[in-house]
């Protein structure tokens, strides 16, 4: 009889809610810790992002101001100086000097300077300019955007590639280019 009462006693109505309620605290504490990791990796995504904007940028690299030497500078109408770390082009022309920026104004592939075609020539979509910049055909509808050119005193040019204070070009105008001295 004692056996009879005690299997009773451990088979009733709160029984398994001992185990229910383990399994519920673990649902809880599950569902607590996920909320507070998925909380604290958005949270380091947003202090990564903010340190990312707010750091300046690298002197001569994309961003900021880049010096050129006199002896990069082109002759008139000669093979434009590419300058990668800027991502841009020095062009020459009578009017005077250009940091062409090399993206592409239809889609922004890096347009690259074809010397067989004295022509900036997009391998994306056939975009064709040149060698001043303005558009000559394809998708593209306007003149490659350039960027801010001083001529400093020595012969070496400044170049500002701040994308804020990008020039952008319907078409070329000879009062873009800044003037060289010879």
């Amino acid at each position: 009889m004692i056996g009879l009462a005690a299997r009773l006693q451990h088979s009733g109505p709160g029984a398994g809610s001992t185990s229910k309620a383990k399994k519920l605290q673990s649902r809880r504490s599950f569902t607590r810790n996920a909320a507070l990791g998925a909380s604290l990796i958005v949270t380091a995504e947003l202090a990564i992002g903010t340190v990312w904007l707010l750091w300046p940028n690298k002197t001569g690299a994309f961003g900021g101001e880049i010096t050129i030497a006199e002896t990069s500078v082109p002759d008139v109408e000669g093979a434009p100086f590419r300058y990668p770390e800027g991502q841009f082009y020095i062009v020459h022309t009578d009017d005077g000097v250009e940091a062409l920026w090399w993206k592409c104004v239809h889609l922004g592939c890096t347009v690259p300077w074809v010397a067989g075609q004295i022509q900036f020539i997009c391998p994306c979509h056939g975009s064709i300019y040149e060698y001043n910049g303005s558009r000559v055909s394809g998708p593209a509808s306007r003149a490659m955007d350039a960027f801010p050119v001083t001529v400093n005193d020595n012969g070496s040019l400044t170049v500002n590639t701040d994308p804020a204070t990008v020039i952008i070009r319907d078409e070329y105008s000879p009062a873009d280019a800044v003037p060289y001295p010879a």
